[in-house]
């Protein structure tokens, strides 16, 4: 039987010594919350944060490394080039598995696994969201039903500027009408690369349980 992947899941942890709203949802910060998910999911887990020595990813932590979660939002550019770098060969080279949550769609290791801008509209009113499964039979939608109903969001909408995807697994819908790729599979070398849009991080979505799973699976 394989050994479980290995996971370090990454965040900025700024939000949530910012605001006291958000600290009141995830106290020990999104980081913890998706991390005690997968550690009782079975997988080996630590954390790291932008504040850390090298963000927390020295070349023995990524080299101990199966699968990266990242997480960032207001501090893209304080990651520094040789972090970028050692994250980006990691992936390419060695085949770590990344997958990005929400607002690292601006993070600058997906911009430059992507090769684009990765822009998109967005909109921050508390929208009810519907995440439908388009691939029934992709391993990351295993155990789910066929569309994920999040009560309170922030909106993202097309157009969004990535390569087209090697795997659309979902498709967002909003109350304002707007669509979004929301769960996009990308190869990079021997990297599997997973995005996945749910995570704003003034609404609880991180102890939605429906999707942990997705991040799990």
């Amino acid at each position: 039987m394989n050994n479980p992947p290995r996971v370090t899941v990454w965040n900025e942890y700024l939000h949530e010594k910012q605001n006291e709203d958000i600290a009141l949802i995830y106290p020990q910060g999104m980081h913890a919350a998706i991390a005690a998910h997968l550690q009782q999911a079975g997988f080996p887990t630590r954390t790291a944060t932008l504040e850390e020595p090298q963000h927390g990813l020295n070349e023995n932590t990524l080299r101990e490394t199966d699968v990266l979660l990242w997480w960032g939002h207001l501090a893209h550019e304080q990651v520094s080039d040789d972090v970028v770098e050692r994250v980006y060969q990691r992936v390419v080279r060695d085949g770590m598995g990344l997958i990005v949550l929400h607002s690292a769609h601006f993070s600058r290791i997906f911009i430059r696994l992507m090769g684009t801008t990765c822009n998109l509209k967005w909109r921050e009113a508390a929208e009810q969201e519907k995440i439908w499964t388009v691939a029934p039979g992709h391993p990351i939608t295993r155990g789910l039903p066929e569309c994920i109903q999040l009560e309170q969001t922030e909106m993202y909408g097309e157009h969004f500027d990535i390569p087209a995807p090697d795997q659309l697994v979902f498709i967002s819908s909003f109350a304002g009408g707007e669509v979004f790729r929301s769960g996009c599979c990308f190869y990079r070398g021997r990297g599997k690369i997973f995005y996945f849009r749910p995570g704003h991080e003034t609404y609880p979505i991180y102890h939605n349980p429906q999707v942990l799973q997705v991040i799990a699976n």
